[in-house]
């Protein structure tokens, strides 16, 4: 189907996708170029695509292209996908983000998640949306590759450990490495003000990563990813 026009309803229906409480409404979101779009195809979760040419559900001019982009320079194309289904927690590594707020550290922390087999990524109900088009572009794609969760870290925590799951803290005063536990819950806390006290009281066990002196803190991203690296090469 050929769109020409800005005011076309579907046209103006996808737009307004760029905002959370749309995409909450219909369960749909946006995914930009040629990568993000085929991890989305290999899932099946592509309700549409949209392009300049024949070859997309829905060819569109340049202008609205731009309109629907999230990014500067613009894109080429655009699929309208599926929502993630959340599935059981299960595996023998899995990780929980506590009020995590930057989407690019989000999406850093999916990608490496994948990369270092966390089976699932639970995220506190203040953590920043799962489907900003940061976090999805910073995820590379992975986004489509793990189950993620969205839970009350109060509730959840409780209820995993019951499962066996022993919840390493990720603090300034814990151990360098994991103890030979068959199952653990690693939590990372936010940026700024790292786990909450509430959060902290429920784990089992501290870890830190042990560092220069000279340097304080790290990235929230790249400490996660240190620390899954460290958790997906255990025996």
């Amino acid at each position: 189907m050929k769109i020409d026009s800005l005011s076309n309803t579907k046209v103006k229906n996808w737009n307004k996708l760029k905002e959370k409480k749309y995409r909450d409404e219909t369960g749909l979101f946006l995914v930009e170029g040629d990568h993000l779009i085929k991890e989305a195809l290999k899932k099946q979760m592509v309700v549409s695509t949209i392009g300049l040419n024949e070859t997309y559900d829905y060819t569109v001019n340049p202008e609205i292209l731009k309109k629907l982009s999230s990014q500067k320079s613009g894109t080429k194309e655009i699929a309208v996908v599926k929502k993630i289904e959340e599935k059981k927690i299960e595996g023998d590594k899995i990780l929980i983000l506590d009020n995590i707020q930057d989407p690019g550290n989000l999406g850093t922390i999916i990608r490496s998640a994948v990369a270092f087999n966390i089976s699932t990524i639970i995220l506190s109900d203040d953590c920043v949306d799962l489907y900003n088009d940061k976090v999805i572009r910073s995820s590379e794609g992975m986004i489509f590759n793990i189950n993620i969760v969205r839970k009350k870290l109060i509730e959840i925590i409780p209820k995993i450990k019951e499962n066996g799951y022993t919840v390493y803290a990720t603090t300034v005063n814990g151990k360098g490495y994991f103890e030979n536990d068959s199952k653990i819950a690693l939590v990372i806390g936010n940026e700024g003000n790292g786990i909450k006290e509430d959060i902290l009281n429920l784990c089992d066990k501290n870890i830190t990563i042990k560092m220069n002196k000279e340097c304080e803190s790290l990235n929230a991203g790249v400490a996660a990813s240190i620390l899954m690296y460290e958790l997906g090469v255990r025996k």
